[in-house]
């Protein structure tokens, strides 16, 4: 009998305000375990808003809905506890974390578990991160070699659904081959039990381009703080690329007059 799928993530009616201004409106999402989302939208919509408020970064405070995780609401959570039942992010502009090399941050794993030290060995080969490793977090690294740390942390510490803030951001086309190989990698490195099925993800873009590298399931375009549509990410990604974000504004606007 085949296994029925599950909604690792469930967003409904969600509102959230920021410094007293509200950014998200009624916001609906569902995400299946196994599948990789894409959020789509111009700049200022809300699509960082979303994913800082599913992580719990303080500051971005719910004032109506409920944000479900494996069924969970965990809106009382705080950002550990969140880590901890298997959320992971990779940020547009990390901080530097000034006296914490990335080694420390391995050698952190490997202490909890010292059969992944040859593992981790071979994905810092792989991966070109070598020369990472005796550096504080994010140290004199270029936008792209911060995606690329970022991502190389997501593989080590094996989250079990990963957002990504903008992956594609400022990224030149060399960088961007490589960015999309070490997410095609996270995304098909799932927990142990289920090795065969790809880890849940939210790739958040305001390009798209992250997604000719990366296969998604399915897209979302976020317009003024909630979903205006979603659907094949390849139609709507040529959609956009043709007529701009603004089409997917007039289309919002008339859609909220019917």
């Amino acid at each position: 009998m085949e296994e029925s799928m599950t909604n690792i993530l469930e967003i409904k009616d969600l509102c959230v305000e920021v410094e007293g201004k509200e950014i998200l409106r009624d916001l609906d999402l569902i995400i299946p375990e196994g599948e990789v989302h894409a959020l789509l939208g111009p700049n200022g919509s809300g699509k960082t808003t979303l994913m800082m408020t599913i992580i719990g970064y303080p500051g971005y405070e719910i004032i109506g809905g409920q944000i479900l995780f494996n069924g969970e609401d965990i809106a009382a959570l705080d950002i550990t506890e969140r880590a901890r039942l298997g959320i992971g992010v990779s940020q547009q502009r990390p901080p530097t974390i000034a006296g914490v090399k990335l080694r420390q941050v391995l050698d952190f794993v490997i202490a909890n578990a010292p059969q992944r030290a040859q593992e981790i060995d071979e994905l810092a080969q792989a991966f070109q991160m070598e020369s990472f490793l005796e550096r504080d977090v994010n140290a004199g690294l270029s936008g792209g070699e911060i995606k690329r740390s970022e991502l190389f942390q997501l593989l080590i510490t094996r989250p079990r659904f990963v957002m990504m803030d903008e992956p594609d951001s400022g990224v030149d086309l060399e960088a961007m081959s490589v960015i999309g190989h070490m997410t095609n990698e996270l995304l098909a490195r799932n927990h142990a039990t289920r090795p065969k099925e790809r880890r849940t993800g939210l790739i958040i873009t305001h390009t798209g381009n992250i997604l000719d590298y990366v296969h998604a399931d399915r897209a979302h375009v976020m317009i003024e703080g909630c979903i205006g549509c979603s659907g094949n990410p390849h139609i709507l990604l040529d959609q956009i690329r043709k007529q701009g974000y603004e089409e997917c504004v007039r289309c919002e606007l008339r859609r909220r007059r019917e």
